[in-house]
């Protein structure tokens, strides 16, 4: 294994040790300080359910649980109506597809709610300023988790 690539995957272990062992916290009760730079992991108990990277952690919290979130921005709610709605394989069709998806009343209904429900999910997250850093460790926590 390359010296280089060898020293970043040393440090990834110790990461997701501290991305487990912090203290879950609601999107609504982030603390006043947290990092702008970061992996996230959304859970439910003990089922975790969606690991995420970010440059811009406020905004991007956001984007996966206001109302007014598009499919494109709130990947994860979107995941989630598809499982409420058994539309669970990805369509690359226009029958399907993300834009017919975001047209069928029962389908906007359940992304709504997909959203509701990611607002009121446990969070995680750990600062990671590297972008091969983060990359790695976000692949790294999908991963073991």
């Amino acid at each position: 294994m390359h010296e280089l690539f060898k020293n970043y995957v040393e440090t990834l272990h110790p990461s997701f040790e501290r991305l487990m062992s912090a203290t879950p916290c609601k999107i609504a009760t982030l603390p006043k300080q947290f990092p702008q730079e970061c992996i996230y992991l959304f859970s439910e108990g003990e089922n975790h359910l969606y690991v995420g990277r970010t440059r811009h952690f406020r905004n991007r919290l956001r984007q996966h649980s206001i109302v007014a979130a598009q499919h494109n921005q709130a990947v994860f709610a979107f995941r989630l109506a598809r499982e409420m709605t058994g539309n669970v394989v990805a369509a690359y069709s226009t029958k399907g597809g993300r834009a017919a998806l975001s047209k069928d009343p029962s389908f906007v209904e359940a992304f709504t709610k997909a959203k509701t429900r990611i607002r009121d999910m446990d969070l995680r997250f750990v600062e990671e300023i590297d972008p091969l850093r983060q990359a790695l460790l976000e692949i790294y926590v999908s991963i073991v988790l």
